[in-house]
């Protein structure tokens, strides 16, 4: 096999590619990147047994083969030893390849393309097309959510339901819960999937056109995700993901409208002297008398208050949080203001609305104070 093509085209896709290769395997060639020479011009492969990415790039090639080059000598080189526009890969019968551009050149021995394994692929099947950048921002405002509980692998991805002209992506942890809404051109039948985090953060990275689409084609166990001349495969979680919805409360007693990055500031603030050595719940006040929202943490290293302004309706009411729970779902939100509804109890969550419509929901689970255990 021998192939020219562009230095930096070539940089370009490898980098991306060996996102999804093997760390270690016991299989040296899920340690590579499959470079392989057709008639529609150069595939390149990236595979660690859980998620795979191709493209193809256009490519002058003498003749069809293919060959597998360990991903981070092959990255080294296309990053810092190729001085030109220009290179070109020949690959003999041995599979020792040569890289040359310039005066620059590279002996390496490759892999047999037969030692690497065959990604998996979903059959036949009308695509559901989707807005890359609604694709994004949903799943960058739930994945902060998902469980790191092995027990509970379902719960480690993120829940997909399409249907009715709507798309809804959920994750929980089992302290906290981020749900996202939006409308799509979407009338096929109902689906519901979920994916694991590494997949839809490979995704998300390849996400750079917000006019774009994503085409998604699945059946039970596998997804691929195409865009942007990219293609990612990756099984799916199997099992039942909990039933979100019945776990909200359908009342409450207290009800807050603030600022979104206000509200931010105030828990950053109270929270400095947390840490992983020194951990507390932060508490949370509210004075519903004085409109007032007030913070504090007592560690081994000190005390920390703040307090915002807030237009609350309801009971007063004061409840222990994680900080860092509460400032990731404050963070994902894109509204300027929002809705915070609580009940006095305990044990009964917090829950951030927009102030319009349904397009996100989080959930936190409070956390005991020191003085109620």
């Amino acid at each position: 096999m021998k192939l020219y093509c562009d230095t930096a085209v070539m940089k370009e896709v490898c980098s991306n590619i060996q996102r999804t290769v093997a760390a270690k395997s016991v299989n040296p060639a899920l340690e590579g990147i499959y470079i392989k020479s057709t008639a529609r011009g150069i595939e390149l492969c990236g595979y660690d047994s859980e998620v795979g990415m191709t493209t193809t790039i256009s490519a002058v090639s003498a003749d069809e083969g293919g060959v597998v080059i360990n991903a981070k000598i092959l990255c080294d080189i296309l990053n810092k030893g190729l001085p030109e526009e220009k290179m070109t890969l020949e690959v003999d019968d041995k599979n020792r390849c040569l890289i040359r551009s310039g005066k620059a050149s590279y002996q390496i021995i490759g892999i047999k393309e037969e030692n690497y394994p065959d990604l998996p692929y979903v059959m036949g099947g009308e695509p559901i097309v989707l807005p890359q950048k609604i694709v994004k921002d949903m799943i960058r405002q739930v994945i902060f959510a998902v469980s790191l509980d092995e027990s509970k692998t379902v719960h480690k991805g993120v829940k997909f339901e399409i249907r009715d002209g709507e798309i809804t992506l959920a994750a929980l942890d089992g302290y906290r819960l981020a749900v996202r809404h939006e409308k799509i051109e979407y009338q096929g039948e109902p689906v519901q999937f979920i994916v694991p985090p590494k997949t839809l953060g490979e995704l998300v990275k390849l996400i750079t056109d917000d006019e774009g689409f994503v085409s998604v084609n699945l059946d039970k166990s596998k997804i691929v995700f195409t865009l942007n001349g990219y293609s990612i495969v990756s099984g799916l979680f199997e099992g039942d993901f909990i039933d979100y919805r019945r776990t909200i409360p359908q009342s409450f007693t207290t009800e807050i409208l603030t600022d979104t990055q206000d509200i931010t500031d105030s828990i950053e603030r109270a929270s400095l002297l947390i840490t992983e050595r020194f951990r507390t719940p932060i508490k949370c006040e509210i004075d519903a008398q004085e409109g007032m929202i007030r913070f504090r943490s007592s560690t081994a290293q000190g005390n920390a208050d703040d307090e915002i302004e807030a237009q609350i309706t309801g009971k007063s009411t004061v409840k222990g949080f994680n900080s860092r729970y509460f400032i990731d779902a404050l963070r994902a939100v894109e509204t300027d203001r929002i809705l915070i509804k609580m009940n006095p109890s305990p044990v009964d969550p917090a829950c951030i609305y927009p102030i319009e419509g349904d397009s996100f929901f989080y959930m936190i689970l409070p956390v005991r104070l020191p003085d109620e255990q």
